[in-house]
This record gives structure tokens, C-alpha cells and sequence, in this order.
């Protein structure tokens, strides 16, 4: 589908003399306009510019591009065209936008060809941008670096939903994440049809392996953290059907089914009987997705969803 936007407006808030984009200055804010957007998208606006900072950094390190401004007139002017190589599903447009938005230093216009979220086939545009011709090449592989990595995820992530299709199951990640980027890359997950698990340590307690040796037992770990943290959402690693129950009388809220076969999570599941949230973990794959998620589990792990997950192929053509 074609989404026509209003121009959006870089730097409207600075003055003559600002010189953004120069020599590497890049001390502007993103537009009003596409930080709402990434607000709307449950990004951090704040944490995204600084993304975008970090990565423009790596390229201009205090310095300039010095191939695009030898061979760029400075006034020139072009559209760009962020263009997918092959199918997949899209995650990180606004993300792209911001890059580019910072390095400006004009106005510029943009043209959303399809939305996060959305499957694109090889040759369909993504996203199209009209602005100083150096400015855009000097944000291309940046821009591009996101893009890809985040529609890689939401791309693998696709794969998993539409396995799972018509059973109770969800497709969820985990923190193997890049250090950074956890926030984007779990938007990701989200655009391809996946649910998150925990943002950070302290949102939910997960009671693993190690914590089990470290507190002398399954139950005993899981009341050392009820103890603690009473009002806290507790999941609990097991690796037997015994140690279902055992948590289970304990009153644990999710309990993780660690390498479980499917005859061994139907057991589970049927042994718990809705009393807690399930979720299978380890011996993961596309090709089992399904015969997990008819066991009736309510979850299926896949930290590959963020750390294994190839880039989308995507480029940009002026």
C-alpha cells in the first residue's frame, strides 16, 4: 500500500547559524513529527536519536565523508529510494528516518511506501526520501545497517507466527539481544507477529538452573523470590515433569519447560491443566514450531529471533 506523509521538517527549531550536518556537528533533535511517531511505534524517541548518534559516529567520527563531498555539489538534490532485495517483513522505517532527519540540514520529504509490519516482495519500494544528495549518502549505510538488522528479525519472527497460526501458542524472544539495541530489536519481534519477554532483570523474576544450585532447590529458590519480590510476576526453569509440580504447589505464575519433547509438554501441559502459563524452550525449530504449539503451550522461547536472525536485504537506489 502507498502511504503519502506530510513533509517532515528537520531543524525547524534552529537557527541560521546552527550548521547541522557540518564536518560531523550533529547537535539537532528529530523533528517533533517523527519522534511522536516513534513514540505511537512504543519507542523511546530519546533512546532512538541516540542510537542514531552512536552510529552516525562510527561513520563521521568528528570528521566528514569525504568521498560523497568530493563528488556531491553541495546544492544537489535527490530522491532515494530504501528498496527491498528480497521478501520479508519490514520493522525499523522511522528508525531509518531518524538517521537520515539528523544528518540533515534541510528540509526534507518523505514517502512511506508501506508500514512496519508489512511483507514486501524483491523490488517493492520501502521508503522514499527527497533531500540534499550528500545528506543522504552520508546516512545511507547507517540508515540501512538498522533497517536491515530489524526487518532481518521481524522476518524471522514472521516465519514463527505464521507456524503457529491457529493454535493458542506465541512466538516470544528472549535477552539474547545486542548489547545497544534491545529495544529495537524486541520492536522487531513485534512486528513480525512475536510477543515480548522481559525487557530487563528487573521486570520479572526467572528463576534458572543456576538459581535453583544456588538456593538448594527448585522450591526453595522460587520462596526465596516470592519473599522478596511479593508483588512480582515469578517463571520458573524446569527440566523434569517432577519439578512441574513441584513449582507448580509452589504457586509459580509461568513455568519454562526446558528441552521438553512435544509428547513430554503435552504431558506437562495436561498435568498443570491451566493453573499456570507454559512456556517450551531449547529443541526449538521451525520444523517442530507446530507439534509444540498443538501441546497447548502458551509460549514458544526462540532467543535465535534476535541473535541468529540473517539481515533482510534491503538497499537504497537514488
Amino acid at each position: 500500500m502507498s502511504t503519502p506523509d506530510l513533509p517532515l521538517v528537520q531543524n525547524d527549531n534552529c537557527g541560521d547559524d546552527c550548521g547541522c550536518g557540518e564536518a560531523g556537528d550533529l547537535e539537532c533533535g528529530l523533528d517533533p513529527a517523527l519522534a511522536q511517531l516513534l513514540e505511537d511505534a512504543g519507542l523511546d524517541p530519546v533512546e532512538v536519536e541516540d542510537i542514531a548518534h552512536m552510529a552516525l559516529g562510527e561513520d563521521l567520527a568528528g570528521g566528514e565523508d569525504v568521498t560523497t563531498v568530493a563528488t556531491v555539489p553541495e546544492e544537489a538534490v535527490t530522491t532515494g529510494h530504501f528498496t527491498a532485495r528480497e521478501a520479508g517483513t519490514v520493522s525499523g522505517i522511522h528508525i531509518a528516518e531518524a538517521i537520515v532527519s539528523i544528518v540533515c540540514t534541510d528540509t526534507f520529504e518523505v514517502e512511506r511506501h508501506v508500514e512496519d509490519g508489512d511483507r514486501v516482495e524483491a523490488g517493492d519500494k520501502i521508503l522514499s526520501i527527497t533531500t540534499r544528495t550528500r545528506d543522504l549518502l552520508t546516512a545511507e549505510r547507517s540508515a540501512l545497517n538498522l533497517l536491515c538488522r530489524l526487518s532481518g528479525i521481524a522476518t524471522a519472527t514472521s516465519a514463527w507466527a505464521d507456524a503457529l497460526e491457529g493454535t493458542k501458542s506465541n512466538v516470544r524472544d528472549t535477552r539474547k539481544t545486542t548489547p545497544g539495541l534491545r529495544s529495537l530489536e524486541k520492536y522487531a519481534v513485534r512486528c513480525g507477529g512475536g510477543v515480548n519477554h522481559r525487557m530487563s532483570l528487573s521486570d520479572a523474576a526467572l528463576v534458572k538452573d543456576n538459581h535453583v544450585v544456588a538456593a538448594g532447590g527448585v522450591a526453595q529458590a522460587f520462596k526465596l523470590v516470592r519473599e522478596s519480590f511479593p508483588d512480582l510476576a515469578i517463571e520458573v526453569e524446569v527440566d523434569t515433569l517432577a519439578q512441574v509440580t513441584e513449582v507448580l504447589d509452589a504457586g509459580a505464575d509461568l513455568i519454562l519447560l526446558d528441552n521438553f519433547t512435544p509428547a513430554e509438554t503435552a504431558e506437562a501441559v495436561a498435568l498443570v491443566d491451566g493453573r499456570a502459563m507454559l512456556e517450551s524452550s531449547g529443541r526449538l525449530t521451525l520444523d517442530t514450531a507446530r507439534a509444540y504449539a498443538e501441546t497447548g503451550v502458551d509460549y514458544l522461547a526462540v532467543g535465535a529471533l534476535t541473535h541468529s536472525s540473517p539481515i533482510l536485504d534491503i538497499g537504497l537506489d537514488l
